[in-house]
């Protein structure tokens, strides 16, 4: 199977991330495997969406990058599904607003596609924190809430129940057996910290067309900005709740036994891993160890 056309979607909400929304278009721009299209979705902000026609009036008019309003609800599942619906390409792909992709990042994405059952590909992000370097305190089981991989997931390309919304693509026909992206659960603009609408769904997906296969493939690297508000225990302390939330109306729209496979792995497996290794750095007085077991 030929390798297929890849549209990117950028949703994007605040002029706050002005540098970032820039970098991160920059990014798809200089990939080693060009996109078909860089979809830029604004989400009810007509200053952002005025200004972002202005900077890409020249990338429009040859349709390299295109400035679109979400159509839908506020929201970044509205948007999402916003810009899956203007695509143009056979696979789709999701950037955050404030991450950059390597070189190679859909290279590697559309390697997988010429498998005619692959219908989602992920990849690996890393997180660029504002301080500099991780916090001590900060385990790398939890990169998770600061939307980076985390500690614990399989390496290499592997088969995955979800990939994970920031640095994800989809085969366009995944969408036609599943519908979109199920608003009222993930993010909105500076609301609560929610999300798990790429979990819910990949487990509609793979209920829809249950031959389906979804991967990772840690080749398909992206970097995503901490800021510095992100660092500190008490942001920590409410994305994990609210991921608990989240959690619980995506077990509730698919079921539990889904819903939570991955999370029952993750608590009895990678959590304790995690404890036995910040206690070995505490007894090597290493910084930060008893914090991270904690």
């Amino acid at each position: 199977m030929s390798s297929p056309d890849i549209s990117v979607v950028i949703c994007v909400y605040t002029e706050d991330r002005w540098e970032d929304i820039l970098a991160a278009v920059s990014s798809v721009r200089a990939q080693s495997r060009p996109a078909l299209e860089t979809l830029l979705v604004v989400d009810h902000n007509p200053a952002l969406l005025d200004r972002l026609t202005r900077e890409y009036k020249d990338a429009e008019e040859t349709g390299e990058v295109r400035v679109l309003a979400n159509a839908g609800p506020r929201g970044l599942s509205a948007g999402r599904n916003t810009g899956i619906a203007v695509s143009r390409g056979e696979v789709i792909a999701f950037l955050d607003d404030d991450a950059v992709a390597e070189r190679e990042w859909l290279r590697y994405f559309a390697e997988a596609y010429t498998d005619p059952k692959v219908m989602a590909v992920g990849g690996r992000t890393m997180p660029i924190w504002a301080s500099g370097r991780r916090p001590a305190w900060f385990p790398e089981e939890f990169d998770w809430v600061v939307g980076c991989t985390y500690k614990g997931l399989p390496p290499g390309r592997v088969r995955v129940r979800n990939v994970l919304g920031g640095n994800a693509s989809f085969r366009r026909t995944a969408f036609d057996a599943a519908g979109g992206f199920a608003t009222g659960i993930g993010r909105d603009g500076d609301k609560r910290p929610l999300g798990g609408e790429e979990t819910e769904l990949c487990i509609r997906l793979t209920r829809a067309r249950p031959d389906a296969v979804l991967l990772i493939d840690d080749r398909a690297v992206i970097h995503h900005r901490v800021p510095a508000v992100r660092e500190h225990f008490g942001y920590f302390r409410t994305r994990t709740y609210a991921e608990g939330l989240s959690k619980a109306l995506v077990a509730r729209s698919v079921g539990a036994d889904k819903g939570l496979e991955s999370e029952r792995r993750y608590t009895t497996r990678v959590l304790p891993a995690g404890v036995a290794r910040g206690l070995r750095d505490a007894v090597l007085a290493r910084p930060g160890g008893a914090g991270r077991a904690g």
